[in-house]
């Protein structure tokens, strides 16, 4: 017992569960006008009126039509459309409908019911304006004659109240009521009827309603008073109860009735019809085989619009004065599953900030279900892979929020596809979805696709030509992703980096807005800058590139010699023993380019006189020597036309002249610190001994100086920090041999240019894919030849002081 006991209470607990109570309840009558005042819902709720169009209030109605409005601006519930009661809840005892009120920031759901009452605005109306009754006259006093029942749409005090008759002698009314409240008359035959004194009965039969004021109608009852037929027809039962399943097809028999009549012939003979009881709705929904007394579904028996229907029928016979017998059927009609659930969205809240936090509401549902019980019993859900969740603060009510973190960048947009599935057997659903739009927030940062870009510019360029193109993408949208560039500001040689260059904001654009000059600037050869780009969002985000700029050299410059051969008006004349040798020195040119690399690379040649044997001069160091010893056919005095020419592409030259003159010996001349003797007739001790303390201290110094050199190359250039050391070999002859994979050469002249110099060249010369790179560290030049099939190649680098 006490387990039987428990098991009910928690049956009753789920039901209690399966309500929702409505947290306000209004009453209003129909057929008001627009505008009249409900209530205050605002003051009801507890709410700011001031606030509630800022907060978005607004009411839903599951209706179709909004009948009930808000002022928002008072709080005042007014109605808005005429309200029907018989259009919107036919004859139901309740009337009501639900308004979802919905407020947001924050979000808040309450449910108002809304109870419509009924007014007196239908009169008792006859199927027929006359009634014809045909009464044997073998009737005996007591006998029940029904007549047609009126119908009031109206309910309440206001539907039908009652029946008067018309004053007679016959005949008075029996009110009676049937199971839902209606009220239907019967005549009862008070005094036996004679046909041969009176063969009819005119009557006057009076429907009145309850309401104030009252409504009425009338019909005319028509009794025809016939002969005698003593037994009227009697059903198996008076009352019968059938259950019917709804929507089953037209022409299912409901149930068969069965009468008999103890009379023969056509007095024995019973037809079946529906009795005047029956109300108009039962007559559209159900038929009766006269013959048979088969009652048939004529229409759509729906459960959702009546759970329950009363069927009158009347059996007759067909002999004369008949009298017709009644019975009642009740259908009691069965639920089935056949509405699918209903998603209604009462608020949708999109796009949503992809920074917005999880809880967030995206939309309102609300789900219905016509069916009763399991059947119209809905359960919502979504799938799981989105970043949704569903909440129910009330049942059939639902609530879409976030459940975690957006990111436009992954997910632009959610098509969400909510499935409202009811209980039933077999299980209905419904689909629908609701695209959610992720809205961008200018959380990326623009990015370049390297930290660094090189730029090579050959020098003399065109101003205002664009020299290269940086592009920045930005992975948000619209306004956030639309870029700027800039130059951030520097200074390159005391001067803004801006009067150098130039970017075009929208595209990237870099322009040169001088044109450079690589000897101008070859302290900075190599500089760098930086870009900048910046989105247009709210608050604007950016990043920088590295733009590192190389002046490349253009062979615009020609070889200039040095003095004293660049002295203008200057006689180049250089005086030659007739006794010297072979390889006897007479002269050195030297001359210098002011460009780099190739272009600054220079060679000798001896173009006048032509066809002379005599002299040669030095491709790479400009010496110009005998070639042989002089014979007495030679001319004494010879015009020597020196060409200069370096190896740029073209390749620039320049010309000198120089006279030798052939004397007999060199010491009726005066020294020239042109010349410098390689050989002397004679050599004694002493001058040996002062050469060889010479030419260890030009090695000593030479070695302090080369490593003192690379020591400084070593710290001003960090570019240089990767090469491998050279391979140094000291000759005997005061020569070195450097060997490297990548071959580096030292050129350096000291503040006196005339007093020393150093001569490197390369033997033989490097091939023509070779890359040279040209430095210029103090007052040293620093060549670097890369590539090629020179990388593991010995250069030797020779050394010769002038005089």
């Amino acid at each position: 017992k006490l387990f039987s006991w428990l098991t009910g209470l928690f049956s009753l607990v789920l039901s209690l569960l399966d309500s929702v109570l409505p947290q306000l309840r209004y009453t209003v009558h129909e057929e008001l006008e627009h505008g009249a005042f409900v209530g205050n819902i605002a003051e009801d709720l507890g709410l700011d009126a001031n606030k509630l169009s800022t907060r978005r209030f607004r009411t839903v109605s599951a209706s179709k039509k909004q009948y009930l409005e808000v002022n928002l601006e008072n709080g005042v519930l007014f109605v808005n459309d005429r309200i029907d009661r018989e259009q919107l809840c036919e004859q139901s005892p309740y009337c009501s409908f639900h308004l979802q009120v919905v407020i947001e920031n924050p979000l808040e759901l309450y449910i108002v019911e809304v109870e419509i009452l009924d007014v007196n605005d239908n009169s008792p109306s006859f199927p027929w304006g006359e009634f014809n009754l045909d009464i044997s006259e073998s009737a005996i006093p007591g006998s029940r004659f029904s007549l047609e029942s009126a119908q009031d749409l109206d309910v309440g005090d206001n539907s039908l109240r009652s029946y008067l008759l018309s004053v007679n002698e016959h005949f008075v009314l029996d009110i009676q009521t049937r199971s839902d409240g209606s009220k239907f008359a019967e005549l009862i035959l008070e005094s036996p009827l004679d046909r041969e004194q009176q063969k009819t009965h005119q009557m006057v039969l009076t429907a009145v309603d309850g309401g104030l004021p009252e409504r009425s109608s009338t019909t005319q009852i028509n009794i025809v008073v016939l002969d005698a037929n003593d037994n009227a027809p009697v059903f198996d039962q008076n009352f019968y109860k059938v259950r019917l399943v709804e929507n089953v097809p037209e022409g299912t028999v409901v149930i068969k009735l069965n009468a008999s009549d103890l009379d023969e012939g056509s007095n024995g003979e019973i037809a079946y019809t529906f009795s005047g009881h029956a109300p108009m709705k039962v007559r559209e929904l159900f038929t009766v085989d006269s013959l048979t007394g088969e009652i048939k579904v004529k229409g759509l028996v729906d459960y959702e619009k009546a759970r329950m229907h009363e069927i009158y029928v009347q059996a007759k016979d067909k002999g004369p004065s008949a009298v017709a017998v009644h019975c009642r059927v009740l259908v009691s009609v069965v639920d089935v599953n056949d509405n699918l659930p209903e998603v209604i969205l009462t608020s949708v809240s999109t796009p949503v900030r992809e920074d917005a936090p999880p809880g967030t509401v995206i939309a309102v549902i609300s789900v219905m279900d016509p069916d009763s019980g399991e059947n119209g019993n809905v359960h919502c859900e979504i799938p799981h892979h989105v970043p949704f969740q569903l909440y129910s603060p009330f049942k059939n009510h639902y609530t879409l929020v976030t459940n975690d973190f957006l990111d436009r960048e992954t997910v632009s947009e959610y098509n969400v596809t909510i499935t409202a599935r009811d209980m039933g057997s077999p299980p209905l659903f419904t689909k629908k979805s609701l695209l959610v739009q992720v809205y961008d927030i200018n959380d990326n940062v623009p990015w370049f696709k390297q930290p660094s870009y090189t730029v090579y510019l050959t020098e003399n360029n065109a101003p205002g030509a664009s020299v290269f193109t940086v592009t920045a993408q930005d992975a948000d949208v619209d306004q956030n992703s639309y870029l700027s560039y800039s130059i951030l500001e520097s200074v390159i040689q005391a001067m803004p980096v801006s009067t150098y260059m130039s970017i075009n904001s929208d595209n990237g654009n870099i322009y040169a807005l001088r044109s450079f000059d690589h000897e101008e600037l070859r302290k900075i050869q190599h500089w760098h800058f930086q870009v900048q780009a910046t989105d247009s969002g709210v608050p604007p985000v950016s990043s920088n590139v590295t733009i590192n700029m190389f002046i490349l050299d253009e062979n615009d410059n020609r070889p200039v010699f040095l003095p004293p051969y660049s002295e203008p008006g200057s006689v180049n004349t250089e005086n030659t023993p007739y006794s010297a040798e072979a390889g006897y020195f007479v002269a050195k040119i030297r001359a210098v380019d002011a460009d780099s690399g190739y272009n600054a690379l220079l060679s000798y040649y001896l173009t006048e006189p032509k066809g002379t044997n005599l002299f040669r001069i030095g491709n790479s160091n400009g010496e110009i020597r005998t070639k042989r010893r002089m014979s007495d056919n030679d001319l004494k005095s010879h015009q020597l036309c020196v060409l200069v020419s370096d190896h740029g592409e073209p390749s620039l030259s320049a010309t000198v002249t120089v006279d030798v003159v052939v004397v007999e010996s060199m010491d009726d001349v005066r020294p020239s610190l042109r010349q410098v003797p390689i050989k002397e007739d004679s050599f004694s001790d002493l001058n040996l001994y002062l050469l060889i303390a010479i030419v260890s201290v030009s090695v000593i110094f030479l070695l302090s100086l080369i490593g003192l050199i690379a020591a400084k190359c070593y710290r001003t250039d960090g570019s240089f920090r990767g090469y491998s050391a050279p391979v140094v070999t000291t000759h005997p002859d005061g020569s070195w041999s450097y060997s490297k994979s990548t071959q580096q050469y030292n050129v350096c002249f000291s503040s006196d240019t005339l007093k020393s110099d150093v001569v490197v060249f390369p033997s033989p010369f490097p091939p023509a894919d070779a890359e040279l790179i040209t430095r210029h560290v103090g007052t040293c030049y620093v060549f670097c030849l890369r590539g090629g099939e020179s990388r593991n190649s010995c250069w030797k680098f020779s050394q010769r002081l002038g005089s």
